[in-house]
């Protein structure tokens, strides 16, 4: 044989070995999740910021009443929230990472200067608190509680009576500004989810449900409502409501969240587990536990490389959307690397 011809030959068996090797290192690869403590009880809310000049951060509620932020790549302390004197149900960042809010069971929603971790505003309402949301600037905070009424405070006139918006029969669980802030979405315990008008307070859509949703996800880009009950994870058009395809999960389902690029979700449940699922095909790609009690909360970090869960356990984690890839306390060795 010619010299040309053998070396094909042995290049085309070393990308044969090489491919095999590399398969062999992909499937001995294990999700590896990052273990943040110093909760006392059920963490039960968790949010990213954006992406801001010092990285993105994370905030999570707890029932032990002091919600807590971390770096969002690494989950390292970074401050505990001190002021609420009950459960805390939700927790959220503002883009830039400068402001946070809380919702408690103590009837009140607090606001945060999230660099100094001092309370700025505390909001009393009539009952439990289970939601709080930003506007895009900052200037407005949304909330929504046991008392069924979403409340819209201006945070630049803190003095004056909030927007109230009523219809719902039970309690809501969560409320979201979307398309640009001039509409909210809400569940509730009444089995619905509605699509609220900001200046009108009048409902524009309506979804309703067999179950109790258990939560819900808004994704601005492409305007995409994540919503699960039962086994079962729905995603929706924002804007319309109209159902874009369902998914069901070997379990009961607490929380799921959507790949910032849309090409993944996970979701976390009764059973310990977490899902990792292609949103194309609907394929399940993985399933793990980590967690030694239901996940409650799933969510994709801002630049789509992790995603945050938090349990029954006490506990965050944080886990890898590509295993085995460098980034933030995870090293990756290569084949032929020492």
């Amino acid at each position: 044989k010619s010299w040309w011809t053998r070396l094909k030959y042995l290049t085309n068996l070393y990308c044969l070995l090489a491919s095999q090797s590399e398969t062999k290192v992909s499937m001995a690869m294990r999700q590896t999740p990052l273990t943040c403590s110093g909760h006392t009880r059920p963490v039960v809310d968790l949010a990213f910021s954006g992406i801001t000049p010092y990285g993105y951060f994370l905030i999570s509620a707890c029932k032990d009443g002091k919600p807590m932020l971390r770096q969002g790549d690494t989950g390292d302390w970074i401050g505990t929230f001190l002021g609420h004197k009950g459960a805390v149900w939700g927790a959220t960042l503002n883009n830039e990472a400068t402001k946070a809010a809380t919702a408690a069971a103590d009837f009140t929603a607090k606001v945060w200067d999230a660099v100094t971790g001092d309370e700025v505003l505390t909001l009393a309402h009539k009952h439990i608190v289970k939601s709080v949301n930003f506007t895009q600037d900052s200037s407005c905070l949304l909330t929504g509680g046991n008392d069924k009424i979403i409340r819209i405070y201006d945070l630049n006139k803190p003095e004056t009576e909030p927007q109230e918006i009523t219809g719902h029969t039970s309690a809501i669980k969560k409320a979201l500004w979307c398309n640009n802030d001039t509409q909210i979405l809400s569940a509730a315990d009444d089995k619905t989810v509605r699509l609220w008008d900001r200046n009108s307070t009048e409902v524009v859509k309506q979804l309703s449900f067999d179950m109790s949703v258990s939560s819900m996800e808004y994704i601005p880009d492409g305007e995409v409502l994540v919503i699960t009950y039962g086994k079962t994870i729905a995603f929706y058009n924002a804007l319309s409501l109209e159902m874009i395809k369902t998914v069901d999960a070997p379990a009961s389902i607490h929380s799921a969240s959507l790949h910032p690029d849309k090409d993944f979700f996970v979701a976390g449940g009764d059973d310990f587990k977490l899902y990792k699922f292609d949103y194309g095909t609907e394929e399940e790609l993985e399933s793990y536990k980590g967690h030694f009690g239901p996940v409650h909360c799933v969510r994709f970090s801002p630049d789509g490389e992790l995603y945050a869960s938090g349990s029954e356990d006490g506990t965050l984690r944080l886990w890898q959307t590509a295993v085995g890839k460098t980034y933030g306390l995870w090293k990756c060795v290569l084949p032929g690397e020492f």
